[in-house]
């Protein structure tokens, strides 16, 4: 039996907490350290005897880790941490920035390859397992149109973006789907859906002391990217009712293709997810790529790379023989 594969952890929130968790069901992997911003001491990890160091630790640690992943916000820590890591170690993280991934794969590419480094990016759910099936979607029927509804459910990126505005002591954020536009879309119809025709979105925040409510709710509103091609809603709430009625992170959605193989014949194709913890079910899929990841650094491939690059198989603990035995 080879070694396990040697894990790492950059960050220990949400994230990091449940790729910690991940790894404990993966057998063929060890978590050999977690890496934060904050002071060692002020993380648990889930597994005892498991070495918390700083972040300013990688650099020496780097020869004993396999596959580092990144467990930071893509609003603010990713751009700064994905390049910089990427030089250091194999990685992958879950940057979900849409409208920002192309550059930020150059800019992982670069020192990736620089460094004989094999760094996946936008790894997750949504980005990630979505993107995937859209792209077999419109390959299997070219003839049709492509839907993708999220939620209802806490999206960890929004809930970030929206607890960095000034004025904000916490807070989370739901999307929802727009319920008539899912029908017609289930049906087989092919409308042109606007983004705001598709959802909308919900936050519930916590005012810092003295913060004006309606500064922030605008600054929240009008952020791009984010919230300004929605219509979104800001509750102000207190902090103990943000515990009590927003703790857990739900989530989910759905994608949908609709086409035509023959005049007068529709399919339908629809993936979906019901998810319990956004956060523990995105580690899942991080930590089955970090698998994906050290294959393929074995096999020399180095460079940034997307889901659309790996190949189902490599995600996978069982062996190509065992696959077209047990699971083709």
């Amino acid at each position: 039996m080879s070694a396990p594969i040697r894990i790492a952890i950059a960050g220990h929130g949400n994230l990091g907490r449940g790729v910690e968790a991940a790894i404990t069901r993966n057998p063929d992997m060890r978590l050999v350290g977690i890496y934060s911003r904050r002071p060692p001491s002020q993380i648990q990890p889930l597994t005892a005897g498991v070495p918390v160091h700083g972040m300013d630790a990688l650099a020496g640690h780097a020869s004993g880790i396999d596959v580092l992943i990144l467990c930071g916000g893509s609003k603010e820590d990713l751009p700064e941490q994905g390049p910089k890591l990427a030089a250091l170690c194999n990685t992958v993280d879950s940057f979900d920035t849409h409208a920002r991934i192309p550059e930020y794969f150059a800019a992982v590419d670069a020192p990736a390859r620089a460094h004989g480094k094999t760094a996946l990016i936008s790894a997750g759910w949504d980005p990630g397992m979505f993107s995937i099936n859209r792209v077999m979607g419109e390959a299997l029927l070219p003839d049709g149109a492509s839907y993708t509804f999220w939620g209802k459910g806490v999206s960890q990126g929004h809930s970030d973006a929206i607890r960095r505005v000034p004025g904000v002591a916490g807070g989370v954020q739901y999307t929802v789907p727009v319920p008539a536009a899912v029908q017609q879309v289930r049906a087989g119809g092919q409308p042109r859906l606007s983004t705001r025709q598709k959802h909308t979105r919900e936050c519930f925040v916590v005012l810092a002391q003295g913060a004006d409510a309606e500064a922030v709710r605008q600054a929240i509103v009008g952020m791009p990217h984010y919230f300004d091609e929605y219509d979104t809603t800001v509750h102000f709430i207190s902090a103990e009712q943000l515990q009590r009625e927003h703790g857990a992170m739900p989530h989910g959605g759905f994608v949908i293709r609709s086409g035509q193989t023959s005049p007068g014949v529709t399919q339908v194709i629809e993936y979906g997810l019901t998810l319990g913890s956004n956060p523990e079910f995105t580690s899942a899929v991080l930590v089955a790529y970090a698998r994906a990841v050290h294959r393929l650094h074995q096999q020399g491939r180095h460079g940034a790379l997307t889901v659309f690059d790996v190949a189902p198989g490599l995600l996978s603990p069982r062996s190509a023989e065992q696959l077209r035995a047990e699971a083709l």
